[in-house]
């Protein structure tokens, strides 16, 4: 179910075909389905082939806010053939399975469930031998899923540096930089905890894929390092705000008295393959292909967006108004179509979203046009900390706030898109989607 608050019943119809055939383009469950196959006795996955009659047990694990939706695909495909299994989920993604047991934990901030989760995969995977496969279902989330913090390092610790940086507008390479460092899962480090065979299934919320990015690469190589990680915290001015156990891991690593996370060419990464099965081009792509069959022109501006959300809003708002006043660069009717993941520095204590930050930021830049919408949604369904997609806002979003006595720029100061448009009832809502990759931002005019 999408819901989009439009009046304008064509708008309403065309955000709802473009989202779903974007979400239908990165479902994870038919991601799954079509890159595992199991066949007289030969497990496939994208190219890569795994004869079972070569490995004792067959156990999956995994973590993301896609991974319930991934582990009951691979129970269709595998069935029987699965000895046990372990994915850890946000809060409210679960998804029914009957050999993988799904655990539900805290996003985007870790919490203590994370953190037992964490320690019964671990545990899990020590069980493991050289002549078993292991199968690694990643989608986004996994980093703040999986909390399982360095010697030395307290789960509140990480807490606090998670806050610290989702706060300062750091991008998720960042984040997931530092994090890696804190970890003893993160960067490489799942593979090496185990002797066994890995195979990992990974959908992407990076920005140009980056396996050792997404959900921090417990199976892939991390080409950062302690000296990187101390950097970004120093970036952002919060190097001297993290808890001092942080600043001490850090440091010491930086003197190379604690072992760097594994790296390109290490042994361990000849047993290890990474498939990617699906990403936020995907859904860019079937969001074009839907427009276009709905008869409107369309150009894709980035599947690449990083930098503040409201900046980004003030290009859309920019293209908005040369759509309006001289036809270009497209024609009306039609649709412009991002994709990424914009930050937001919080300076302000509301609440919301990247996605409804960019919508809030886009109503002051296209107010008083007509027949001119935007829209910012999150594919997982769940913006920032908030129970919404995002929110699509129009020509009369402005005028309409002032009318219900609510102040636009001021609710963009204060980072608190949230209330405001839940006020003026314009959320898209859609529930937890079972995917995750990235953001789409669209510029509808008719």
């Amino acid at each position: 179910m999408i819901q989009v608050v439009v009046s304008q019943l064509r708008a309403r119809a065309l955000f709802t075909t473009l989202f779903r055939a974007g979400l239908q383009a990165v479902d994870p469950y038919e991601a799954v389905c079509r890159q595992v196959r199991f066949r007289r006795g030969q497990l496939t996955i994208g190219s890569e082939r795994y004869p079972l009659s070569q490995h004792q047990r067959l156990v999956v694990v995994g973590a993301g806010k896609a991974s319930g939706r991934m582990a009951q695909a691979l129970e269709r495909q595998l069935g029987a053939r699965i000895d046990t299994g372990l994915v850890v989920v946000k809060y409210g993604h679960g998804a029914p399975t009957k050999k993988i047991r799904i655990l539900e934990a805290g996003h985007p901030v870790p919490d203590e469930a994370g953190l037992q989760a964490s320690r019964a995969m671990m545990a899990l995977i020590g069980t493991l031998k050289s002549d078993d496969l292991l199968i690694v279902l990643l989608s986004g989330g996994a980093s703040s899923l999986l909390p399982s913090p360095a010697p030395g390092v307290t789960l509140k610790a990480k807490q606090l540096t998670t806050k610290l940086l989702l706060r300062s507008g750091a991008t998720i390479h960042e984040m997931n930089a530092v994090r890696k460092h804190l970890s003893c899962v993160k960067g490489g480090q799942l593979a090496a905890a185990t002797s066994a065979r890995v195979a990992s299934v990974i959908l992407s919320d990076v920005i140009g894929n980056d396996l050792g990015t997404i959900g921090s690469g417990p199976t892939a190589p991390d080409p950062t390092t302690f000296r990187d990680a101390w950097r970004i915290l120093e970036r952002y001015e919060v190097a001297r705000k993290v808890p001092a156990s942080v600043r001490r891991r850090l440091e010491a690593g930086m003197k190379k008295t604690l072992p760097e996370t594994p790296k390109a060419g290490a042994v361990l990464f000849r047993r290890v393959d990474n498939l990617l099965i699906g990403d936020n081009q995907a859904a860019v792509d079937a969001v074009v292909k839907a427009a276009k069959g709905k008869r409107l022109q369309t150009l894709v501006l980035s599947t690449t967006v990083t930098g503040e959300a409201r900046e980004l809003a003030k290009f859309f708002g920019a293209i908005a108004r040369e759509i309006a006043t001289h036809g270009r660069p497209l024609a009306r009717p039609c649709c412009v179509i991002a994709g990424g993941e914009p930050t937001v520095t919080i300076r302000g204590q509301g609440k919301g979203g990247r996605a409804q930050e960019f919508a809030l930021a886009a109503a002051l830049e296209i107010a008083g046009l007509s027949d001119v919408w935007v829209a910012g949604f999150a594919t997982d369904g769940t913006d920032g900390p908030t129970s919404v997609a995002g929110a699509v806002v129009d020509g009369e979003t402005t005028a309409r706030a002032r009318r219900a006595k609510l102040d636009p720029p001021g609710a963009l100061q204060g980072n608190d898109a949230y209330p405001f448009f839940k006020k003026l009832r314009s959320h898209i809502v859609t529930g937890p989607t079972g995917t995750n990759v990235n953001d789409l931002y669209l510029l509808l005019a008719l």
